[in-house]
Order: C-alpha cells, then structure tokens, then sequence
C-alpha cells in the first residue's frame, strides 16, 4: 500500500510516521526547513507513548511520487480548493482521498441517504462546487482526528495527547478501502476505527470547535480559563446546545451531554487552541469549516442559532481585520 501525505504538518508527518513504522510505504510532501530537516534526520516523533525516529520519503514534488492508493490530506480545509495542482500527480483511478480536516467536510451530504439535504452543496466550504471539482465525492473518506501534535522545531514533531483517526465512508459502508486504511494505521501503533456513523464523531468534536475556537481567537484565553470563566463558559454551553439541535437536523445524532463536553475540554487545561495559535502566528483563521458551515446549516434546518451568529460575526470580522493595517479600509 502506497499512501502520500499532502501537507507533511504537525498531524501529517505524524501520521506519515507512524503508518512508516507500520510497514507502509509512505511519502511526506511537505514545505521549506521541515523539508530539509526531515530528509537529513527523518521524522522525529517526542511522545509519553515512546519516542521514535522514521525515514520515509520526503520531497516538495508530488510528481516524484505519482499515483498513491490513499491521500492523507494535511492542509487546513480553506486550502483544499487551491491544492489540485500539487493532488493531480498523486491521483489514478481509485486512489482514496482521507482529509484530516476540523469542522464541517465538503462531503457532508453525499450518501447521506434518506435526508431531505442528501446530495447538498455546502456553500460555506465547497463554494461554488470548487472543493469537489478538486477533491471529488467518490474519492472522500472521513477522517475525525481526536490527537494533538506540534512541530518543535523543523523535523521534530512533539506528540501530545490522543491517538484516534476515526474514519468513516460518506453512505456509512464499512469499505475495504476503509479496513484497509484502519489496519495499516493500527499497525503503526494508532487508533482507526472504521465508523458507520462517522458524522455523529464529527459533531461530538465540532461542538468543542465551534465554541471555543473561535472565542479563544476573540479573547485571547487558554481552554481552562474560558471553562472557569463563568459567564464565557455559560456562553460555550449554548454554542454548544444550538450545535447539537443543528447536527440533529443535519442527519446525525452525537451522544454526549453539552456538560461532559465542556469538562472534557476543561481537562485539557491551558491549551491554546489551534485557532488562537492561528491568529498569533499571522495565518488565516480557520473560520469556515468550524463555524460558518454550522451556521449555514441552521439556515439550511431551519434551526435558531443566535449565538453562534454572532460569534461568527465577530470572529469574521476579526479575521478581516487582524490583515488589514491600523489606519486602513
């Protein structure tokens, strides 16, 4: 089995990693410093499971390494409509396309049998149809990551907590292609199990996401202090109770108190969150997939989200001007 890793970041070259410790033949496409570190030293991997070190092929040229039979997608989900340059070589016929993406998938509603949305673009992350031109449907397998990584520095990638990769089949199959992937990731010391209801673990997720991405970026706090913040954590409560009456009428049924989510997220402790890492380091706000594609989707449903409307306005709007000069229009 041939799988490339589009996107060798913290979770990509981890994932690259570990399926290369399994036995696959894996190959990391990958950027700048990390690229040249990661061809002279391999993949070095800090974790309180064990330290490794792994020497898959690593280049900056995807036709170096043509057809794959899966794609480990990297990227943040508003690049995925730019990268069908870099994707083309890697694709023949059947190659599966695994997009390890936070948020809503472009996806969501393909094979979502028996819905009355079943077969409908989201505009919020597939504007235009410019996501599947690129990607596909048929290709698309689900990817949910429950695991926390960080690049130390150029090469070394510092595993912090979880190992799971749910993943699951848009119609809900248990494919080959899809226990194929799952043992080849297992065999590399990670979790994968193959889900039949895949968007129910992407819910569970979103609804931390979606509340404290976005007011972490807004108020610049840690995991821990927006959950002891009293009147913060109350707002996080009913982000979180509109986004499971939404996920209820998009098709799915995530089992999980709004409670035991947020004392979840209070265990992480003071974790920044990849959205405020995002706005600290100067990089686009990863606001559609995790926010605005839940809000469309209340309209889409017909479900009332005030709060997550007005968070999105203002995280919006911070996204905006966070690149505009002080001064400018």
């Amino acid at each position: 089995m041939k799988v490339a890793v589009l996107g060798a970041g913290a979770i990509g070259a981890y994932v690259g990693a570990a399926l290369h410790r399994g036995g696959t033949e894996v190959h990391l496409i990958a950027r700048r410093a990390h690229l040249a570190a990661m061809r002279e030293h391999g993949v070095r991997v800090l974790s309180p499971r064990g330290d490794f070190t792994a020497h898959p092929h690593v280049t900056d040229d995807p036709a170096e390494v043509g057809e794959a039979d899966f794609v480990f997608l990297g990227l943040k989900a508003h690049s995925y409509a730019s990268c069908g340059e870099l994707l083309a070589p890697l694709l023949g016929p059947e190659t599966a396309i695994v997009a390890a993406q936070n948020g809503i998938p472009w996806w969501y509603f393909h094979g979502l049998r028996g819905h009355p949305l079943e077969g409908r673009r989201i505009e919020t992350v597939d504007p235009g149809g410019s996501v599947t031109a690129v990607l596909g449907l048929r290709r698309a397998i689900g990817c949910v990551v429950y695991c926390s990584t960080v690049i130390e520095e150029p090469g070394v990638v510092r595993h912090l907590e979880g190992t799971r990769f749910s993943l699951g089949e848009p119609d809900g199959e248990i494919s080959a292609r899809a226990k194929v992937l799952s043992a080849a990731m297992i065999a590399g010391g990670l979790k994968a199990p193959v889900e039949a209801r895949l968007r129910d673990d992407i819910w569970i997720k979103l609804m931390g996401n979606v509340a404290f991405n976005p007011l972490s970026a807004l108020t610049r706090a840690t995991m821990a202090q927006m959950c002891e913040h009293p009147d913060t954590r109350e707002l996080v409560a009913t982000m979180m109770t509109e986004t499971l009456a939404i996920a209820r009428a998009a098709g799915a049924d995530p089992r999980i108190s709004v409670e035991k989510r947020i004392d979840g997220a209070w265990r992480v402790g003071h974790h920044k969150t990849s959205m405020l890492q995002d706005l600290e380091a100067g990089k686009p706000l990863e606001i559609d997939a995790i926010i605005g594609a839940v809000v469309e989707l209340a309209g889409l449903t017909g479900v009332p989200a005030p709060a997550l409307r007005y968070v999105h306005a203002a995280v919006s709007l911070l996204d905006h001007t966070s690149k505009v000069p002080v001064g400018s229009h």
